[in-house]
């Protein structure tokens, strides 16, 4: 088994390539050890890793986010951890992997045409690139002019995200929807 490796623009996290499907469907996020023991040996395998700060499970990626570990020190570590666990054909999850959840969106009922056509633009165009960078991004509100939308594995924190959300994300849905004023980040 070969596991490929990839810069993400959070310097802070790197994407883990194993050549197979990590996640059928959704995504899975891991802030703690205690909250990965709970959901998934692999993401408490890693978190085993003295550095390891975060771990996100994509279609077929996994990042891990680091505290003040060097790469250099953690990748072997993380890369036998995967490719043993992959070998093991244990699964990822002991649960399933989370549902996008509508629960906590909001927006006035009156902005639901406007809201379909945001979620699926950010479902057609922005959650495949920024799942290139080893992230996610999902729809969270909608509220004067305003799109609040959440943003996981390597793009929480990296410090490029307000550039992507500002000049990329905000310019792509204020050229499709005039109603949309700005976007901004919440904390999940």
């Amino acid at each position: 088994m070969f596991i490929q490796t990839e810069t993400t623009p959070n310097p802070a996290t790197l994407k883990f390539l194993p050549g197979s499907i990590v996640l059928e469907s959704g995504v899975a996020e891991f802030l703690s050890y205690e909250d990965a023991a709970q959901r998934s040996p692999l993401a408490a395998k890693l978190f085993s890793i003295p550095g390891v700060s975060g771990v996100f499970f994509g279609y077929d990626f996994i990042t891990v986010t680091k505290s003040d570990a060097e790469w250099h020190h953690l990748k072997p570590a993380i890369i036998g951890t995967i490719m043993n666990h992959f070998i093991g054909n244990t699964p990822v999850l002991t649960e399933p992997s989370e549902p996008l959840s509508h629960e906590d969106e909001f927006y006035d009922v009156e902005d639901s045409e406007i809201v379909e056509t945001i979620k699926e633009i950010l479902e057609a165009r922005i959650r495949p690139a920024v799942a290139n960078d080893g992230g996610d991004i999902t729809f969270h509100g909608f509220k004067n002019g305003v799109v609040y939308l959440n943003m996981r594995g390597s793009c929480a924190g990296c410090p490029s995200s307000t550039a992507t959300l500002k000049h990329g994300i905000e310019n792509l849905l204020r050229h499709f929807i005039p109603e949309v004023t700005g976007v901004e980040a919440i904390e999940a």
